[in-house]
């Protein structure tokens, strides 16, 4: 009943991973270094996707 609500863990960190790439375009306009930043987050964030996606099939 109560796991109706969760996300699916997943989904979770597409939408991060989405989420940082977005910004990361957004600030290379203005601070690169940060955006480089935000980019090597993004990977991270994608690696771990990919781990529990082959985790998962």
């Amino acid at each position: 009943m109560f796991g109706l609500f969760k996300k699916d863990p997943v989904e979770k960190l597409r939408k991060e991973h989405a989420d940082l790439l977005a910004r990361a375009h957004k600030m290379s306009t203005v601070d690169r270094t940060k955006s480089d930043a935000l980019v090597a987050q993004a990977a991270e964030v994608e690696a771990k996707l990919i781990a529990l996606q082959s985790g998962k099939s």
